[in-house]
């Protein structure tokens, strides 16, 4: 019998979240109080996870769409929260829900017409125009560089913050945020 073997791909692997004992507890008697109705609840797990939200959707999506989106994947996060198995995982179920509406958001947008590169908007400053610019290059980073380098960059997310909030080790963090500036400085050097 032949096994096809999967070839390994460079970069880096995803890893598993991880929270913490104390952080998916508080989570898990958040969204308790939330399935009983505690909207305060909800707003609290709001509070703590948009910044991850938002800066999961940014590395995905155009900037333009990505405040709607974030509405979109908490109203989304309520409506099934009472389907969610893991009470404590919430971190981490939102985050997918997140991922999985920039992955529909791209099925359903219409085709874009591309403009040319030296165009500038009126209204748009060179700063701006240059931040985009780099973002755009942050999206064509791997993935778990892509979201921590906007998560601490855009987000001004901490180290241990991202990773009280995605479940990564703070040293996979570490790791992810130096490799993923070195990548950065490399493609704005070119």
């Amino acid at each position: 019998m032949e096994v096809a073997l999967r070839p390994v791909l460079p970069g880096p692997r995803p890893e598993a979240a991880r929270f913490d004992a104390a952080h998916a507890s508080e989570d898990a008697g958040l969204v308790g109080a939330a399935r009983r109705g505690d909207q305060g609840a909800f707003a609290r797990l709001y509070d703590r996870y948009a910044r991850v939200v938002h800066g999961l959707l940014l590395t995905r999506v155009p900037d333009g769409d990505v405040d709607d989106l974030v509405q979109d994947v908490f109203l989304a996060a309520w409506n099934r929260l009472d389907g969610l198995r893991d009470p404590a995982a919430f971190g981490g179920w939102v985050a997918m829900i997140a991922r999985n509406r920039a992955i529909d958001f791209h099925r359903r947008a219409p085709d874009h017409v591309q403009l040319p590169d030296g165009l500038v908007a009126r209204d748009e400053t060179h700063a701006l125009a240059e931040a985009r610019g780099i973002l755009e290059i942050i999206r064509s980073l791997p993935e778990a560089y892509r979201e921590t380098l906007v998560l601490r960059l855009v987000e001004g997310l901490t180290g241990p913050e991202i990773a009280a909030r995605t479940g990564l080790t703070a040293a996979s963090v570490r790791v992810n945020l130096h490799r993923g500036m070195k990548l950065l400085r490399e493609r704005l050097d070119r």
